[in-house]
């Protein structure tokens, strides 16, 4: 009964990931707001590029170790993964973003992260 729930979580947690890096890729501006630290209009667009295109290389190697690799390799990937979103949180209280945003999403999205590597390291 575990398993199932552990590579569920795994698998929607990465999905999420690739449409994030997707999304900086295809409408950074959108996608920047929706981060939490909305893009200056005149802002140097390779920095969004940057985050789409970690993201998106994120979710491909989550993906491939949930295709390839045991559960507790997939947990170590998520255990050093969730460094992310507790920096993301970090970014967005610094640049004046608002706690619901930085905790409500972000830091959400940690404790997501780490709740996935603890049910990977069960399995």
């Amino acid at each position: 009964m575990l398993t199932p729930i552990a590579y569920g979580l795994a698998i929607v947690l990465v999905v999420l990931v690739l449409i994030i890096g997707l999304r900086f890729l295809l409408v950074p501006q959108a996608a920047a707001a929706g981060y939490g630290v909305p893009a200056k209009e005149d802002g140097d667009p390779a920095y969004l590029t940057i985050k789409g295109l970690r993201d998106l290389t994120y979710g491909i190697l989550g993906a491939a170790l949930l295709a390839f690799a045991s559960a507790h390799a997939v947990a170590w990937y998520m255990l050093v993964v969730a460094i992310i979103p507790l920096g993301d949180t970090l970014i967005v209280l610094r640049n004046g973003g608002t706690k619901a945003v930085a905790f409500g999403i972000h830091f959400a999205t940690a404790v997501a992260v780490l709740i996935s590597a603890a049910l990977l390291f069960a399995v």
